[in-house]
């Protein structure tokens, strides 16, 4: 067994022989140190991917199932002149009616109208989204109510022109005045604005007129009660352009129902499926379980992870196969000094010591390196390309281990060769 001071002397050998060959010594650890690198920042880039993707999940309620309309590849035509057609597709009032009576474990059910227009006041105009719901869409939601409040169950019986809306809309129609108690024209009517809110998430989206793919920004939208926009707007969409004109017949886009309970949300799913198919001739709806979806981008951070993690550790092993070719080459040019050594006493196990020394001391410095190196590039990352990065312990851990044990393995061979050389030869080599 080889005692504390006969270590330290191998060591402080192993680090001069490398200081010897300064040059040569950091390029050999440049492998090691962009390996290490790599795997840190890949896995901090995939972490966070996979932290923003899960939260956008996690937004829409793990307790909800969300019901959208989807126009059809071929539109029901309801009625069709020359140039001119209206067509009718996606969720009804009765849909949302029936869902609230046949599953017994929902809570709420909250039906939602949008409207693509723009919102007036005074010289100013600002394209918005116009969502007509319940009161209930706070709670289900959570919507934040940052003044005043949000449309109540009185507003939605006697159909008030009332609107919240959100703090980003606020600011664009009232730049120099508080927004509470005026009112903002839709259209031809007006609405007071009794409340300032924020939804959870601006980089959300809400289906518009034609779909469940063009809504805007949830941080630029108005909300009133959903009797109101049902008799203020009608339920024909038109669109003209070039002389024509096209009508859509949408009564909802949307429907958000929130269960009692995780427990209760697949088992709910089917009977949905079930009742949406015998009253709607085509598929002109999506069944989003947002549940269903976290844990399907969990399944896909772990394999983004992996997958991530092993092309990283590509990196790594060209740096240890770079530290074999290295140290291989020493053990060449020192071959005579290795006899010597040999001649005048020291035993296999000290010349491999020695070797693994110097190879452990360039992988374990470089690991070093590259930890530092790893830690600012996720970093930089986020800073200039505004993308959320997470750095875990872990990921320090492995890749400053893999680089320890790195260093190990492609050494060993190096050092065995170098041991195993005959000291009669050894002396002899010029």
């Amino acid at each position: 067994m080889i005692n504390a001071p006969a270590i330290l002397r191998t060591f402080d050998l192993g680090v001069k022989s490398l200081m010897l060959h300064k040059l040569r010594s950091a390029l050999t650890m440049l492998g090691i140190i962009f390996g290490v690198c790599s795997v840190i920042a890949m896995l901090a880039i995939g972490e966070g991917a996979s932290y923003e993707a899960q939260q956008a999940i996690k937004k829409l309620g793990s307790n909800n199932i969300i019901i959208r309309s989807v126009k059809p590849s071929e539109e029901n035509v309801v009625a069709s002149t020359g140039r001119s057609r209206v067509s009718e597709y996606g969720l009804t009032y009765s849909d949302a009616a029936r869902l609230q009576m046949t599953l017994a474990s929902v809570q709420h059910v909250l039906p939602m109208r949008i409207i693509r227009d723009s919102v007036r006041f005074n010289r100013f105009n600002v394209a918005s989204q116009i969502i007509g719901t319940f009161p209930s869409y706070a709670h289900v939601t959570g919507l934040e109510v940052l003044r005043g409040r949000f449309i109540t169950q009185n507003d939605e019986v006697h159909t008030e022109n009332v609107c919240a809306m959100t703090v980003n809309l606020a600011s664009q129609l009232f730049p120099y005045q508080d927004p509470l108690d005026e009112e903002v024209r839709v259209g031809v009517d007006y609405y007071r604005v009794v409340g300032l809110v924020r939804e959870k998430s601006s980089m959300d989206k809400r289906p518009g007129a034609s779909g469940a793919s063009d809504g805007k920004a949830l941080d630029n939208n108005l909300y009133i009660p959903l009797s109101c926009a049902r008799s203020r707007f009608g339920e024909i969409l038109f669109r003209r352009s070039a002389g024509s004109f096209e009508a859509e017949r949408v009564q909802l886009h949307q429907i958000t129902l929130q269960m009692a309970d995780t427990d209760a949300i697949e088992p709910a799913v089917p009977d949905i499926e079930a009742m949406l198919k015998h009253f709607h001739a085509k598929k002109d709806y999506e069944i989003i379980v947002p549940l269903q979806l976290l844990r399907q981008a969990e399944q896909t951070k772990r394999i983004f992870n992996i997958v991530l993690g092993s092309i990283a550790a590509i990196s790594l092993l060209v740096g240890g196969i770079g530290i074999m070719n290295i140290m291989l080459a020493t053990v060449t040019e020192r071959t005579r000094e290795i006899g010597v050594r040999r001649a005048l006493g020291a035993r296999k196990k000290d010349i491999i010591t020695q070797f693994l020394v110097e190879t452990v001391v360039l992988s374990l410095g470089g690991g070093i390196i590259g930890v530092a190196v790893g830690v600012i590039v996720p970093l930089i990352v986020s800073h200039f390309a505004d993308m959320k990065t997470i750095i875990t312990f872990w990921s320090l851990a492995l890749a400053f281990g893999i680089s320890g044990l790195t260093g190990i393995v492609f050494g060993l061979y190096p050092a065995s060769r170098a041991a195993n050389l005959s000291p009669i030869e050894a002396l002899r080599h010029e």
